[in-house]
């Protein structure tokens, strides 16, 4: 499936005994796709904590969004994880699911492969993988350079893009420049969805799409049409937001987000901290000053 435009990196609900909510992630799906009109999903990626669910339960996610998805928008599927055997296990066990590309980091335990190691991760992951990969260039001490980030797309088979995420624009205004012709460069830079749509990327998988997606899905269609007043003042709406949200806890404050909104998202699991009630408060003023209709916040 074409994968574009607003594609938002879903939380992961939990109970309180932090089991998967599989009930409340299908409302989430059913609510991104059908009420704020994005154009895929991600789910298992940071956002999601990723790093924090089983094989099993990723899979049993996945397969949740497959199913409520079905079909209607793409579905990415997120892998984190500190080896080349692991990423390929975690692969082989959405391999028959309906998945349009899997999510990878590179490995991230404070150690950093040679940029031919990095290549050959990557490599052989999608020699195993039965579906497209999409390298999520996130983890500072193994980031990935624009130039190495070309050309695994280029000469991996099977490797179809980049979600580039880290501050610097300037990376993501590097990759555009050399390698818009190689794959999908989606943006991952939350603060500046403007300027990243404005720039060319294909795309964004990031958290502000997940905590406000009707004003994202309405920026990315203002840039498209070349509406780019409209698309400064929803930038100026989005950003305060972000700022609000970010912080070592940013999955928990996103659940926060979803759940002023009506949107109950469960608790982060441990030992991640849920937000604090200055965070909360933050959250709460962000969203009201752009606009965001927040009914009795739902705290499940």
């Amino acid at each position: 499936m074409n994968i574009h435009g607003i594609v938002p990196p879903m939380v992961t609900p939990f109970a309180q005994d932090e089991s998967v909510d599989l009930t409340l992630l299908r409302a989430e799906i059913e609510f991104l796709i059908s009420s704020a009109g994005v154009h895929g999903i991600a789910v298992g990626g940071s956002t999601g904590e990723g790093h924090a669910l089983t094989t099993d339960e990723l899979r049993q996610v996945v397969a949740t969004a497959c199913e409520v998805a079905a079909g209607s928008v793409p579905v990415i599927a997120g892998i984190i994880v500190d080896s080349t055997r692991q990423a390929i296990d975690k692969a082989r066990a959405l391999a028959d699911l309906d998945v349009a590309a899997l999510q990878v980091t590179p490995v991230h335990y404070l150690f950093r492969p040679d940029d031919e190691l990095m290549f050959e991760h990557f490599a052989r992951l999608t020699q195993h993988a039965a579906q497209p990969v999409m390298i999520y260039n996130v983890v500072p001490w193994t980031y990935c350079s624009p130039a190495l980030l070309d050309r695994m797309m280029r000469e991996i088979d099977g490797l179809i893009g980049v979600k580039q995420s880290a501050g610097d624009l300037k990376l993501l205004a590097d990759l555009l420049m050399t390698s818009a012709d190689a794959g999908l460069i989606m943006s991952a830079v939350d603060a500046l969805m403007y300027p990243s749509f404005a720039l060319g990327a294909h795309g964004a998988i990031a958290a502000i799409l997940t905590a406000a997606p009707e004003l994202c899905v309405e920026l990315w269609n203002q840039v498209q049409a070349g509406d780019h007043s409209s698309a400064l003042d929803s930038h100026h709406k989005l950003l305060p937001i972000y700022n609000a949200l970010e912080g070592d806890n940013m999955p928990a404050n996103v659940k926060t987000a979803l759940a002023l909104q009506g949107r109950p998202a469960g608790i982060p699991r441990m030992p991640m901290p849920e937000s604090s009630d200055q965070q909360r408060a933050a959250i709460e003023a962000a969203l009201l000053n752009a606009g965001v209709k927040l009914p009795a916040a739902t705290f499940a």
